[in-house]
């Protein structure tokens, strides 16, 4: 049985199968998470950035890591993309994904992977979507260098949870040992670190605040080109010499 040939109520039955979701799909009339406690989520979200990606993506390699249900894999085939690989460590996430893109008639690969082996791939991607995954790993920092070395071609589509102050502070490029006090203001870059759980989840490590997480981004070196949202960042991927001071970002489309 095909996709084309599945009715409503076996759509529906699968789903309840595949559950829970994290990601809210419709698949054909079939909400995967109607409850979330997020909402239409990750739609909702996606409205508020998805003008930053190009309307049309034809010609295009993309990579989705951490790509959960897929729905991000999905909008990128939907903008034409040539090929959509989707990555992630959950069996049951990469089940979910394959049979949402399935029913959706999308022809999308997904691997199981952590974003620590992306090397094995062998491949650099136009663009590479590194979602709601830095705050899960024990060793971000260590994922952001090891995409920049390995996959990324040209953009990066980041996200991650973020906590404390949105401010980010004007800092000098170095400071003598007695020298303390920029530790303490609340637009220094900081990294809570989460020893036990936080929300429920053991797998939530590490949060960044504002200034943290675009610090570790330009480490990495990607070139912020824009921020839609208050955790999404568009990047262009650079040699990390011209990363180095490129703090100021826009607000503009990458076309």
């Amino acid at each position: 049985m095909t996709s084309d040939t599945l009715s409503r109520e076996e759509i529906r039955q699968r789903v309840d199968a595949l559950g829970p979701w994290f990601h809210n799909l419709d698949l054909k009339g079939i909400s995967t998470a109607p409850s979330h406690f997020l909402g239409d989520y990750p739609a909702a979200k996606w409205r508020r950035f998805s003008s930053v990606i190009p309307d049309n993506l034809d010609g295009k390699t993309v990579l989705d890591i951490g790509c959960n249900a897929g729905f991000y894999a999905m909008e990128m085939k939907r903008r034409g993309a040539e090929r959509v690989l989707g990555l992630d460590t959950d069996e049951e996430y990469l089940a979910q994904a394959r049979f949402a893109a399935e029913v959706n008639g999308l022809k999308i690969e997904f691997r199981k992977l952590s974003a620590y082996d992306v090397g094995q791939l062998q491949e650099k991607f136009d663009l590479v979507i590194f979602m709601g995954v830095l705050y899960h790993l024990r060793h971000p920092l260590l994922a952001l260098d090891l995409i920049h070395e390995h996959v990324a071609g040209d953009l990066l589509l980041f996200q991650s949870m973020l906590r404390g102050d949105g401010r980010v502070d004007p800092l000098d490029r170095n400071y003598d040992f007695w020298t303390t006090d920029q530790f303490d203001r609340p637009g220094y870059p900081k990294l809570h670190f989460i020893e036990n759980e936080y929300a429920g989840d053991r797998t939530n490590w590490w949060v960044p605040n504002r200034a943290c997480v675009e610090a570790m981004l330009r480490s990495a070196g990607f070139v912020i080109a824009a921020h839609p949202e208050a955790e999404v960042y568009l990047c262009r991927r650079v040699t990390r010499p011209q990363a180095e001071g490129a703090v100021y970002p826009s607000q503009g489309a990458v076309r």
